[in-house]
């Protein structure tokens, strides 16, 4: 109490009026994002900042007393990176969700945190641009959220993640330090590549309080497949043949037959309820027409030469529009069936080399078999990012048990094939005892030395990526 009087009556005059709470039910409205079975810490206070000088006052504060800080957005994140550690000050960006320019002759945008992805996306139609990353949660995820974790999503097999994206960075650091990183240039080598350390450090070495873009010009539609097989080594068979023509496809996304099944029930989607994998593919042919006609009949060629039962095509903008929304259903429909069959669900995150992929299904349908549980996979598959979620009854301790084996096993099986224990979610705390196993000492010791330098007395996002290095 002692410490929450403190943060009311001298940091609380420093803020925006209202800034700071340290109501205990507000509080803990906020101290979690999405991550189910993450650890859930007891934070102090929240504040939800509205402007830079409300960041750097908290995180003066805070590294004055050497307080905690977790930084947040929307909290849509499924790692655990969000979630309040004891002690803690939350401190939220979303209120900072100001477009501050959209640069149409140098195609940039420049955004506060906690612009969400789809505002941002429609707010560009008008000047013909368009930026590319979108997450499954790109309606309700900020921008900063984005950043924090190199967020990718279902387009980047062709126009690539968020780093690919990021110009410039104004990042408050742990002391209150206001500072500049990268360049608004095309081009520019001076000093290190620090927005690339920054982007996907998850909140743990500095605070995002401003973001500039690079933009494209607007995406031309696509033309639109689907091609059901019997299996999932099948259909990863022919993602990896096909991707290794040199294809650049906008969309390649798969649905196993689990998440088939799931979706069916959850809406009228009109998915083959008989097919034990779908493939899911777009063609914008860079905007020629005929070069997407070729794309998407080369696509079709590999898919029936791997065995595919059916291929169909589709030329009409809404079809395509469908497509994308039923595969953004996944989450939804995987929620649901979570919660009418005892709440338990984890949603792993590896990402393979394409050509292991056809192997890693294989010993997935081995773990299903030990386990018991039912273990449904939609993948952004064209670039091998898989994302098995494992579901068991909360209620009961064993099957939590051989949940959680199965959830390690899948990254064990990912890194074994050459993978990485997480493609786009993040590490945060779900999955912190992992990533040393995945980084050598060297690169363990970069890591440390890296926090260590930027952020010496560990109050940014203390016990989530960098922990237990």
């Amino acid at each position: 109490m002692e410490l929450a009087q403190r943060l009311v009556n001298e940091l609380g005059p420093e803020l925006t009026p209202g800034a700071v709470s340290v109501e205990p039910g507000v509080v803990a409205s906020h101290a979690a994002d999405q991550a189910p079975f993450a650890a859930v810490g007891d934070a102090v206070a929240l504040v939800r900042a509205r402007t830079v000088q409300d960041v750097q006052a908290t995180l003066r504060f805070a590294s004055r007393l050497g307080i905690p800080v977790v930084p947040q957005g929307t909290r849509t994140g499924i790692s655990g990176g969000a979630n309040a550690v004891d002690g803690c000050i939350l401190l939220s960006v979303e209120r900072m969700d100001s477009i501050l320019e959209i640069n149409t002759g140098e195609q940039t945008v420049t955004v506060e945190p906690g612009v969400i992805n789809q505002t941002l996306k429609e707010a560009l139609v008008s000047h013909g641009l368009a930026y590319p990353p979108d997450p499954g949660s790109v309606a309700i995820c900020s921008i900063g959220g984005n950043v924090a974790t190199n967020a990718g999503g279902l387009c980047c097999v062709k126009y690539g993640v968020t780093r690919d994206y990021v110009r410039e960075l104004k990042v408050v650091l742990a002391d209150g330090t206001l500072t500049r990183l990268g360049h608004r240039t095309a081009k520019g080598v001076a000093g290190l590549d620090l927005v690339g350390l920054f982007v996907g450090s998850e909140g743990t070495l500095g605070i995002v309080v401003e973001v500039t873009l690079r933009l494209v010009p607007l995406l031309p539609p696509p033309l639109t497949a689907v091609a059901a097989f019997a299996s999932e080594r099948a259909a990863a068979s022919a993602v990896a043949a096909f991707m290794a023509t040199g294809a650049r496809p906008s969309m390649l996304e798969s649905l196993d037959r689990h998440a088939i099944s799931l979706l069916n029930q959850f809406g009228d989607f009109g998915l083959d309820s008989a097919a034990g994998a779908l493939l899911l593919m777009q063609s914008n042919g860079d905007g020629h027409r005929e070069a997407a006609e070729q794309e998407v009949a080369a696509f079709a060629a590999t898919a029936e030469h791997h065995g595919a039962l059916d291929v169909a095509f589709s030329t009409d903008p809404e079809d395509s529009d469908a497509l994308v929304a039923t595969r953004r259903m996944a989450h939804p429909a995987f929620e649901r069936h979570a919660q009418a069959h005892g709440g338990g669900q984890l949603l792993d995150d590896v990402c393979l080399p394409r050509m292991a992929m056809p192997e890693f299904y294989d010993r997935l349908d081995v773990i299903r078999e030990r386990t018991g549980l039912m273990i449904a996979v939609v993948a952004h598959a064209g670039d091998g990012n898989v994302h098995p979620s494992v579901f068991f009854d909360a209620r009961d301790p064993e099957s939590t048990r051989r949940a959680h084996e199965a959830f390690e096993e899948i990254m064990d099986v990912g890194l074994q094939l050459g993978g990485t224990i997480t493609g786009e979610h993040g590490v945060g705390s779900l999955k912190r005892a992992w990533l040393p196993r995945e980084l050598d000492e060297g690169s363990r010791l970069l890591h440390r030395s890296i926090k260590d330098a930027v952020d010496p007395r560990g109050i940014l996002n203390p016990g989530k990526q960098l922990a237990e290095l």
